[in-house]
């Protein structure tokens, strides 16, 4: 039986340069893992940190990593060859069945792009498991924008939205927040419709607002709260919101939940 507690030795398969301060680690893992699902990365004598699962593949998993902390500072000092040690996976992730059939649309923040990404991938490559679907994704600038291949390749068979908060001189795509973009979205039924969010907490708060001006019921709706993510066991109580334990209950909520949780 596994032990929850104790990391397994993970190999560095491939490291990807996004920006100065995050990197996708594509690493060794084998066995069942859901989109929105997280693992804590540690190395002895620096600690650990709940990182979300960025990519699923077939014997790998991606991690996308920003540099903000000791833990992460020196997991950047391990690349290709090296290893990490892993726990997990941890949460609920997303059910992609919750979106078959649906007009779905995926609103992103920043890093918050990253726990949806699998999501993104499953529906890009498998346009007709939803009516359509639409990603919308934010970042500060040009230089800050994750994934920059996969957008490439998601703008192929899935409508894509890329805005940047502060663009240069000359910059020919969108600009502004992604909340700029959600007014004009156009849907066959709207009951039908079902939108993923995450990112920044105000970006969640101004977005859900914009997406129920649509008419679109709190049931229509999911985030994460992947930013809350401590243990990974509900033994620390760090992530503790109400009577919820997102390591557990989450870090992926309905917004019929997630509206009643504050911290």
């Amino acid at each position: 039986m596994k032990n929850e507690y104790i990391p397994q030795l993970s190999e560095i398969k491939e490291v990807i340069k996004h920006t100065e301060l995050e990197y996708t680690f594509r690493m060794v893992y084998e066995g069942p893992v859901k989109p929105g699902q997280f693992f804590e990365i540690s190395i002895p004598k620096f600690g650990e940190a709940p990182i979300s699962v960025s990519g699923i593949g077939d014997g790998l998993i991606d991690f996308t990593i920003r540099r903000v902390g000791k833990v992460t500072d020196e997991v950047f000092e391990n690349y290709v060859g090296d290893s990490l040690f892993i726990r997990g996976p941890y949460g609920n992730g997303f059910e992609i069945d919750n979106f078959k059939g649906k007009e779905l649309v995926i609103i992103g923040g920043g890093t918050g792009v990253s726990p949806m990404r699998g999501v993104i991938e499953h529906f890009a490559k498998n346009p007709s498991d939803a009516v359509s679907t639409t990603l919308i994704a934010g970042f500060k600038s040009p230089q800050d924008v994750l994934f920059k291949d996969d957008f490439k390749e998601w703008e192929k068979t899935i409508n894509v939205i890329k805005t940047v908060d502060n663009a240069p001189d000359g910059y020919e795509g969108h600009t502004g927040m992604v909340t700029k973009y959600i007014p004009d979205l156009k849907f066959k039924d709207i009951k039908n419709a079902v939108f993923i969010c995450v990112g920044p907490p105000v970006m969640i708060k101004f977005s859900i607002m914009e997406i129920e001006k649509l008419g679109v019921l709190d049931e229509q709706i999911w985030t994460s709260y992947e930013r809350k993510m401590c243990c990974g066991l509900g033994k620390c109580g760090h992530c503790k919101m109400d009577d919820k334990y997102v390591c557990l209950d989450g870090p992926v909520f309905n917004y019929t939940d997630a509206k009643e949780l504050f911290d």
